[in-house]
């Protein structure tokens, strides 16, 4: 298993010293960020947790996977490798 976790479902009001605080609820967090949109400079609405070991990683998606969090339910799930774009998909047209 992995310790680094997607977390989705974020309020858009919640900073990353918050979304760490409240994982390391379930063990050591290692990290934590947000993702944010580089045009409006908000919260996309997910990010990701990483914590010390295996263990403690099993328990907070066990601690926070479905759970409502600042008044959104979370979806917490071991995250995927970025898996590969064609070039050019990012772009928006003109």
């Amino acid at each position: 298993m992995s310790t680094k976790l997607y977390v989705g479902g974020i309020p858009y009001t919640t900073t990353e010293q918050s979304l760490k605080d409240a994982f390391s609820k379930a063990g050591s967090v290692t990290s934590a960020s947000i993702i944010i949109d580089r045009m409006t400079g908000r919260s996309k609405g997910f990010g990701f947790v990483e914590m010390a070991n295996d263990a403690e990683a099993e328990a907070a998606i066990n601690m926070w996977n479905g759970v409502d969090f600042e008044g959104r339910k979370l979806t917490v799930n071991v995250a995927r490798p970025l898996e590969p774009r064609a070039p050019g998909m990012n772009r928006r047209p003109m």
